[in-house]
């Protein structure tokens, strides 16, 4: 199985690059959903835990690769993409199960990466500057630079949607051969 781990900061593009994966009927799963859903089925948020809170207690409690390890029980099939890796722990957890992984990190410039989770308007989406710094340190804090810098392919993001559709489906297409 070619595992594709596809990396990148928040507001980077992985949701779009996950799009084009549907297109091509390659399953994915993201990692987030995997937190939001258990976070969700937890009293963390009465405990006055945010989603990214909740995520972290959960790595020190279980260690640093339980949302890979949760992942992991949801996968199958020749080639599977996993959004949102944010650790080395993570992808070394994912090269137990195959040897086939290669990271996919998606680079957009910070100041882009803001205006558009802003404008996507999720709940998790950042109030201001301050709260978006914030939430970048954290998921620095995770490894998620370190993810990134050891990454097999990078993808810019800072040119037009088309473009990126293009060249995301460009890549998609090479590995799936």
């Amino acid at each position: 199985m070619l595992i594709l781990l596809v990396a990148g900061m928040p507001g980077a593009g992985k949701e779009e690059f996950l799009s084009v994966a549907r297109s091509m009927n390659i399953p994915f799963l993201r990692m987030g959903d995997i937190v939001r859903n258990l976070y969700a089925s937890t009293n963390a948020s009465e405990e006055g835990l945010s989603v990214g809170q909740f995520a972290d207690r959960e790595r020190k409690i279980h260690g640093k690769n339980i949302w890979a390890k949760r992942a992991l029980e949801k996968m199958s099939g020749d080639i599977f993409l996993i959004d949102g890796c944010r650790s080395m722990d993570e992808v070394l957890a994912y090269k137990e199960l195959s040897n086939n992984v290669k990271i996919v990190a998606i680079h957009t410039a910070p100041d882009v990466r803001y205006r558009r989770l802003v404008e996507r308007a999720r709940e998790d989406a950042p109030k201001n500057v301050e709260e978006f710094d914030i939430r970048d340190n954290r998921e620095m804090s995770w490894g998620l630079g370190n993810v990134i810098a050891l990454s097999d392919i990078m993808l810019d993001n800072s040119s037009t949607l088309s473009k990126f559709y293009s060249t995301s489906k460009e890549l998609l297409e090479a590995v799936r051969k």
